[in-house]
């Protein structure tokens, strides 16, 4: 039997498309939006020896301006201009080799659903819950075990370990928390942690698109905010553009040799932030905080690599764009090199001009929380576009006021609160400060305050009527404490 040679030609050339187009593992982001007051897009295209070939986009109002090849030869990055009035839909990115197309790869634009204008954040109007969602409520059992992920059991007793708890338990219980007042809810990170062993809190991202599937898919995440909206409630994301998971899937192939700080050695970070702002701090000094790993097990992105720092801004506004978010959360927020957290918290703001971000500087001093709150006016010119920061100056002064015992040498009392208040005048806004009695990373109010629960009530009324924007960690209705929350889930 003889074979036609076109068609056995055809059928090589349809499979070798196949078997090529397989191994672009990703483009992002994942799609975009058209009437960005920022007309630049730039895409990162990973797949084996993408680097090799040329791509070409014909789709009206989209331009490809640049075409940049990685230091490794498996990623390029396409820097796209598009058009004011260029229409939403799907178009092909063409890659070619030696002038003959290879395969092709849809690439979707979308309409945006709300003016920019209109997508605002939260203010002093506003009463945030906090919750991780691990430990919150199992509104999904069947997602407690996943295949392929490094941490793949749930257990209850073990205090660094996975306790269950989901995206679906949060939607569950939306009832529960509007009827408490809380007008806002902070959910610690759900994406993807795919780490070996504690990873629950959700700070060590894996993948920057894809919500932990032991917390739900993404579309639970779109319905949390479409439910809690619905509501009168805000949903505020948790972000982290200082570092990221170890076993991210990058980390075997970086695009670049500066993708991450110290990638051929593990360097911990000083954690000595005052470095950002002590005009006596060495260049060395300065190094070591912001390039360092936070710890062992989360390498630090570099945010001054151009790519890198296009990277994190365009995945930020990816997120605020699909969850149509109240809010951000920024962690770690001034262990990142500062005039890229500018750019990024600028960036940001300039595409939403009524949004609002909080960045935790985890500092007791208010000379250095205040250092970073748009509007500052500080001494060595340093301007950021962040809204607000976390006061843990007053946290710290509210919790040593209620414990300390009345006549004692070192007795203040309420005088430390008075003192920490008096201090607002080195903030460009303190209305806008948030404020909290404790969160996700130190002990429970409850137990800071000795399991007194007449404190407990003195201090949340404090929280509940003085300036600024009040946080309340998930629990502390039921006075929880550091033991009892091990074994409450809803």
């Amino acid at each position: 039997m003889q074979f036609n040679k076109n068609i056995l030609f055809s059928l090589v050339f349809i499979l070798f498309s196949q078997i090529t187009n397989a191994q672009i593992h990703h483009i992002e982001p994942l799609n975009w939006w058209v009437g960005m007051k920022n007309p630049n897009l730039q895409l990162l295209v990973n797949g084996e020896n993408v680097a090799e070939l040329s791509p070409k986009i014909n789709y009206q109002g989209v331009s490809l301006k640049k075409v940049t090849k990685g230091d490794s030869k498996n990623y390029l990055f396409l820097d796209l201009v598009i058009a004011k009035n260029t229409k939403a839909g799907k178009f092909q990115i063409d890659f070619y080799k030696s002038n003959k197309k290879i395969y092709s790869q849809d690439y979707e634009l979308l309409n945006r659903e709300t003016d920019p204008k209109n997508i605002k954040g939260f203010n002093s109007a506003d009463v945030i819950y906090l919750i991780t969602p691990d430990r919150f409520s199992n509104g999904d059992p069947k997602n407690d075990i996943v295949d392929g992920m490094r941490e793949n059991k749930v257990d209850r007793k073990n205090e660094g370990g996975r306790h269950g708890g989901d995206i679906r338990g949060i939607i569950n219980h939306l009832d529960y928390i509007h009827d408490m007042g809380f007008t806002a809810i902070w959910p610690t990170p759900v994406l993807e942690n795919n780490m070996n062993d504690y990873s629950y809190h959700g700070y060590a991202i894996t993948n920057h698109y894809k919500v932990d599937p032991r917390m739900g898919l993404i579309s639970d995440y779109k319905e949390l905010s479409k439910k809690a909206k619905e509501k009168g409630i805000k949903l505020i994301y948790d972000g982290v553009i200082n570092h990221t998971g170890s076993y991210y899937w990058w980390m075997q192939d970086l695009p670049f040799k500066n993708w991450i700080n110290y990638p051929d050695s593990i360097r911990i970070t000083s954690h000595r932030r005052t470095v950002n702002e002590d005009m006596y701090a060495s260049i060395a000094d300065k190094e070591t905080m912001t390039k360092g790993w936070f710890v062992p097990t989360m390498p630090d992105m570099n945010g001054e690599n151009p790519f890198m720092a296009n990277y994190l801004i365009q995945n930020t506004i990816w997120w605020i764009e699909t969850l149509q978010l109240g809010g951000l959360r920024q962690d770690t927020y001034c262990y990142s090199n500062k005039d890229f957290s500018k750019k990024w918290s600028c960036s940001v703001m300039d595409e939403y001009p009524n949004f609002s971000m909080v960045g935790e500087e985890w500092s007791y001093n208010p000379l250095i929380t205040s250092y970073w709150q748009r509007g500052k006016v500080n001494k060595d010119g340093y301007t950021s576009c962040l809204s607000t920061s976390m006061d843990f100056p007053l946290q710290q002064a509210l919790i040593t006021a209620l414990k300390e015992k009345e006549g004692t040498s070192v007795d203040k009392g309420f005088l430390r609160i008075y003192e920490s208040l008096a201090n607002d005048f080195v903030y460009a806004n303190p209305n806008d400060i948030m404020i909290f009695g404790d969160n996700h990373d130190m002990d429970r109010i409850y137990t800071q305050l000795n399991q007194d629960a007449e404190l407990t009530k003195m201090a949340l009324s404090f929280l509940m009527t003085t300036r600024g924007i009040p946080q309340i960690y998930y629990g502390t209705e039921i006075l929880a404490d550091n033991a009892i929350i091990l074994s409450w889930l809803f």
